[in-house]
């Protein structure tokens, strides 16, 4: 068997270890053998206390889950929107999606503490994304260039009605809209994962059956079309895809950056550009970097570092090493 045919089954596979490793650290360590009846065999048959039943399958697999579902979904969109805009350093932040996301966060805290944190950011994510769409579009088509200009438009404008919002309010509701802001997955139930679940599929199937009409994009649009792919139409779904994804997981995590930039790169860097093989990887990878990334956080200290530092510090200095290579070494593998 090839290297390479070694590396993609490890990749594939990276999610396993990485859940078990969740399931067992923590405040109350799991021995490996309670794991292995609870999950073999039912709860009851393993003689599983109960304290240790609500905190295998009430704590923490509910929040493994939702890390899982998290950092798959920022991956495949990052891996798609570098493919559609042929920019290898772009992000699903590109479409003002999170300054969106906070600002339906800060909407939900400071005026309607009724309404769920999730529900407002998912609403004002989807809502940036349309308005960057449609700020772009000219005489029918949305060019790259407008469309990067518009996003970078609509995020100034959410950014700033966030800061008057975080002017406006209390210190206590002005703590809670920051540690949203900085990502976490604190919060997370199963309400949370069923509840963005169906966003999140939706979004990834539409990008894996058309997985390889990214290979067209990415080569440019006279090329594409050269093979037959209709580009403004097909670039808008794979957008929108992403956008619908993204919004649903940031809508139960906060603001998490870096996934979507720096899993897509890896993934290109190990087995290379074509996308049938980076999309459901990157899927994989992004799955186990954000597993991981969330264990490190909620274990290293006695209280809880937010998420979103975690990825920071290792996002930061990828995204150095891919400005020094100039961000096309992996698009040449």
């Amino acid at each position: 068997m090839k290297a390479r045919t070694w590396v993609q089954w490890g990749l594939l596979l990276s999610p396993l270890p990485a859940f078990v490793l969740a399931l067992q650290v923590g405040a109350y360590p799991v021995p490996w053998e309670t794991l292995w009846g609870a999950f073999v065999y039912c709860p009851e048959q393993a003689a599983l206390p109960d304290y240790l039943r609500v905190i295998i399958f009430n704590v923490r697999l509910p929040r493994i889950v939702l890390a899982m579902l998290v950092g798959l979904t920022l991956s495949f969109s990052g891996a798609t929107l570098q493919a559609v805009f042929r920019n290898p350093l772009v992000d699903a932040y590109l479409l003002g999606l999170s300054s969106g996301a906070a600002f339906g966060c800060a909407i939900s805290v400071a005026f309607f503490p009724s309404l769920p944190i999730q529900v407002g950011a998912f609403i004002f994510s989807l809502l940036a994304a349309f308005l960057t769409f449609t700020l772009a579009r000219t005489r029918g088509e949305v060019p790259t260039l407008s469309l990067i200009l518009a996003g970078i438009v609509v995020s100034a404008f959410f950014a700033a009605m966030v800061s008057v919002i975080k002017f406006m309010v209390d210190p206590h509701k002005l703590a809670s809209i920051v540690y949203w802001l900085m990502g976490s997955l604190s919060l997370a139930d199963w309400h949370a994962v069923w509840t963005a679940l169906p966003w999140m599929l939706a979004g990834a199937s539409l990008v894996w059956l058309g997985r390889w009409r990214l290979n067209a994009l990415s080569m440019g649009e006279v090329e594409a079309k050269a093979l037959g792919v209709e580009v403004g139409r097909e670039r808008g779904l794979f957008i929108l895809a992403a956008a619908v994804a993204v919004a649903a997981a940031v809508s139960v995590s906060g603001i998490i950056g870096w996934v979507g930039l720096m899993t897509p790169h890896i993934v290109r860097m190990l087995v290379g550009p074509d996308h049938r093989r980076v999309i459901p990887l990157s899927m994989t990878v992004g799955a186990s970097f954000m597993l991981l990334s969330d264990t490190v956080a909620r274990t290293f200290t006695a209280g809880e570092i937010p998420v979103g530092i975690i990825t920071t510090l290792f996002g930061a200095p990828f995204f150095i090493y891919l400005l020094k290579k100039g961000g096309q070494e992996s698009w040449k593998t």
